[in-house]
C-alpha cells in the first residue's frame, strides 16, 4: 500500500475561527515548549523574549501553525496539575497573540477546561489532544463547543506507562480502527469536521511500531482527514543512530521526506526551514511525475 503513488483523497481546508487555511500542499506545525523536561531543550523557551524570537523565526520560516505546549509528554513524564499548565500557558499564550495576531496558534493540551479558556480569552484557533479525548471525557463537547480544529493523536496507556511494552495485533489496523471510532463519533455526535489525525509516533509503540506505521502511513488517508507526522528528533532516529536529540536532525529530514512521500499533510517539527524544503523538493518531485504522466 505504501509504494503506490496513488492516495485517498483527504479534507483539503481547514477553518481556524475563521481563517480558511488550504492543505493542498502540507503544512508544518512548530513546536513551542513552555516546559522544563521536553525531551528536546532546543524546543524550550524560558522567557517571553525567547519566546517572541522564537516564533517569528518560525513564522518567518514558513510555519503555518504554532503549536503550545506546558506540559511534557515524554514517556515517563509526570502531567502537572492544572494550575501549573495555567500558570505556564496563558501568559505565553497572551504574548503570542499580541506579537502575532494574525498566526494561527494551537495548544498542546488533554484538559478540556484549558482548551475552552485558551479559545474563549486568547483566541487560539485549535487544539491538540495527545489523548484524543480519553484523558478528560469532556473534551469532544468543549471541541465542538468552541468550533474549532481538533488534531486527535493514539496513544496506547499515559505518558507514565505508554512505553511500558506496547502490544498490538496489528499496529496499523487496530490504531486505524481507534481513528475510525473517534472521528465517527466527532463526526456524527458532535458535528466536528476540521480533524487532523496524528497516529502518536514513539507514544505507546516499540521501535519496530514507529517504522511499520511510518512505511503504512498512507493508510489512515482512508478515513479521509489530514493525517499529521510527529517524528522530529524523536527517540525512532536517535537510538537507531547512537545520537542525543540535539543531533538528530539528519535523520529527522529522512523521516519527514518517507512521511511526505507517504501522504503526510502536516509535518509537527522543532526545525521549520529543513522542514519547508522538505516539502518543497518532494512537491515539486510529485509534481514532475504527475506532469510526466499527463503527457
Amino acid at each position: 500500500m505504501a509504494h503506490k503513488n496513488t492516495f485517498f483523497p483527504v479534507k483539503k481546508t481547514c477553518n481556524f475561527r475563521g481563517k480558511l487555511v488550504h492543505i493542498d500542499s502540507p503544512l508544518i506545525m512548530g513546536i513551542i515548549n513552555l516546559t522544563p523536561d521536553s525531551f528536546y531543550q532546543g524546543s524550550r523557551v524560558n522567557s517571553h523574549e525567547e519566546l517572541i524570537l522564537r516564533a517569528e523565526t518560525m513564522l518567518k520560516e514558513g510555519a503555518h501553525i504554532l503549536d503550545i505546549g506546558a506540559c511534557s509528554t515524554r514517556p515517563g513524564a509526570e502531567q502537572p496539575d492544572e494550575d501549573t499548565e495555567r500558570r505556564r500557558l496563558f501568559p505565553a499564550l497572551q504574548v503570542l497573540r499580541k506579537n502575532f495576531p494574525d498566526a494561527v496558534l494551537s495548544v498542546d493540551t488533554w484538559r478540556a477546561s484549558i482548551a475552552k479558556e485558551a479559545v474563549y480569552e486568547y483566541g487560539v484557533d485549535m487544539i491538540n489532544d495527545i489523548s484524543a479525548g480519553n484523558m478528560d471525557p469532556d473534551m469532544f463537547q468543549t471541541v465542538a463547543e468552541c468550533k474549532i480544529p481538533y488534531l486527535l493523536m493514539h496513544m496506547q496507556g499515559t505518558p507514565q506507562t505508554m512505553q511500558k511494552n506496547p502490544v498490538y495485533q496489528d499496529v496499523v489496523q487496530d490504531i486505524l480502527a481507534f481513528f475510525a471510532l473517534k472521528t465517527e463519533e466527532l463526526v456524527r455526535k458532535y458535528h466536528v469536521h476540521d480533524i487532523f489525525i496524528d497516529p502518536g509516533f514513539g507514544f505507546g509503540k516499540t521501535l519496530e511500531h514507529n517504522y511499520i506505521l511510518l512505511e503504512n502511513l498512507d493508510a489512515f488517508r482512508i478515513l479521509g482527514f489530514p493525517v499529521v507526522a510527529g517524528i522530529s528528533r524523536k527517540s525512532m532516529i536517535h537510538r537507531i543512530l547512537a545520537c542525543t536529540p540535539e543531533e538528530a536532525l539528519n535523520g529527522t529530514t529522512v523521516l519527514h521526506t518517507i512521511a511526505l512521500l507517504r501522504g503526510a499533510s502536516v509535518l509537527r517539527v522543532h526545525d521549520v526551514k529543513p522542514a519547508s524544503e522538505a516539502i518543497r523538493l518532494v512537491s515539486f518531485l510529485k509534481k514532475a511525475n504527475t506532469d510526466q504522466k499527463g503527457k
